[in-house]
């Protein structure tokens, strides 16, 4: 993995805290908001979205920018949602930890490693047992437990486990 650089059609882990590590999702609404920022974001920018998870205090996403547009995108979804949670709870003031993290990442070689370890976050923080626990990441489109977020690109990791999508989506 490199450096956060800005680059078309590349691939990135994005990162972002909540200030002083609170909580930045205090309810399912909290998150449905969220995600629905998210879609926006897809759909105005053509960001290529292959997992995420929402955590408390923070949410983890890998995703490639066929525009090069990183910096616009985060600081859009970032301002957009710390907005909507302020004018919710009636709080100002800074709603994420300083500048979120983005890592360059190689898509041959990393995605499927990068996807594995986004989707287990909930596992590795103790919340759930099994990943297909957890409603608030990507994970149950994969395996297809839930229809899946049409914004989600699936085909790529999918296509690692095999070239039929039904056989590719079980759980081993």
């Amino acid at each position: 993995m490199a450096d956060f650089l800005l680059l078309d059609a590349a691939l990135y882990h994005i990162t972002s805290r909540g200030n002083e590590r609170k909580n930045i999702f205090l309810r399912d609404g909290n998150r449905v908001k969220f995600l629905q920022i998210l879609e926006d974001y897809h759909d105005r920018y053509g960001i290529l979205i292959h997992s995420y998870v929402l955590m408390d205090n923070h949410y983890d996403l890998v995703w490639e920018t066929p525009k090069g547009n990183v910096l616009k995108v985060m600081h859009g979804i970032n301002s957009s949602y710390a907005g909507y949670f302020n004018r919710r709870y009636g709080r100002s003031g800074h709603l994420f930890q300083g500048r979120y993290r983005g890592i360059l990442v190689e898509k041959d070689a990393y995605l499927l490693l990068l996807s594995r370890y986004v989707h287990l976050n909930p596992v590795r923080a103790g919340v759930v047992r099994r990943p297909e626990q957890y409603p608030w990441s990507s994970y149950l489109g994969y395996i297809g437990k839930e229809k899946g977020s049409q914004w989600v690109e699936y085909a790529w990791v999918l296509s690692q486990f095999g070239k039929e999508r039904k056989r590719a989506r079980e759980i081993p």
